[in-house]
């Protein structure tokens, strides 16, 4: 696929971020615009990455946005390099004028190699203009200290499932305990989580197959011994420029695809046109 070769250096990012943000009221569609328009780039050269960044579909002040790193220390040194670089200095007033709350993030590793989020090709701006295709579903499970590959083993009929109904796994994740190499950016402390994240195609999808999967096994998920609460299911639109999105098979051209659907309408909605902030 050309895009995907493109791509090949660009691996190994064993420590994610998985940051959920509150935006003021009215602000969230321009504060994506925003974020998408500067920050993605700056940290791809700087060695990390942005998978993804989302609309919350239940949520209508929510973004969350996901950031890898090699690993502890690259963390701290690219979020240093950037926090007091210019890039940041030019624009973080107008950023921040627009949050609430930045603070609800977990620091995630892949629970494989296997299960880390893959990278898919950057959107072409100049090419794409419809929001991206697909709908990705995260699941959040609170899972008591020390049962992790306990719950894991227990899930993983569940996980199965969801592949079955043509979900494409994007990624199953626990929380990392360690020292916050970059300290001016709070991490939640109150885990293990266990975060399991996935890609469909459309809103249908979802409500007709995975929603009702999700909700009949979510009292059997309560009861499990190695829960110590409810899980959380989050329903996120990608925006136009996020990388974790749906992309169809055997697509030879990434950007052009994608191009084909802007110019024809053949996309459903976007986050911006279902989300009226």
């Amino acid at each position: 696929m050309r895009g995907m070769d493109e791509i090949e250096h660009l691996k190994d990012f064993g420590l994610i971020e998985f940051r959920r943000y509150l935006i003021k009221d009215g602000f969230r569609n321009r504060f994506a615009e925003y974020f998408e328009s500067f920050f993605p780039e700056a940290f791809e050269q700087m060695s990390a990455i942005v998978h993804g960044q989302f609309l919350d579909r239940w949520n209508p002040a929510g973004f969350t946005w996901i950031r890898g790193f090699h690993d502890s220390y690259e963390r701290g040194r690219v979020s240093s390099n950037f926090y007091y670089g210019p890039l940041w200095r030019e624009h973080r007033s107008r950023i921040n004028e627009m949050l609430v709350d930045s603070d609800n993030v977990l620091l995630l590793t892949p629970t494989t190699p296997e299960n880390e989020i893959p990278i898919l090709p950057a959107v072409d701006p100049t090419l794409v203009h419809s929001p991206s295709r697909g709908v990705v579903v995260a699941q959040i499970f609170p899972v008591k200290p020390n049962n992790v590959q306990l719950f894991l083993h227990l899930a993983e009929g569940m996980f199965d499932k969801y592949r079955t109904l043509g979900v494409r796994r994007a990624g199953l994740l626990r929380t990392v305990n360690g020292p916050n190499t970059f300290p001016q950016h709070p991490i939640r402390t109150d885990g293990p989580f266990v975060v399991w994240l996935g890609v469909i195609e459309n809103l249908s999808e979802f409500e007709s197959h995975i929603h009702p999967l999700a909700q009949a096994a979510m009292p059997s998920l309560s009861t499990m011994e190695s829960l110590r609460g409810e899980p959380e299911l989050l329903v996120l639109d990608p925006t136009r420029r996020s990388r974790l999105r749906w992309l169809p098979s055997g697509v030879s051209d990434v950007n052009e695809n994608e191009t084909r659907r802007s110019t024809t309408g053949e996309a459903e909605a976007g986050p911006t046109a279902r989300s009226q902030d």
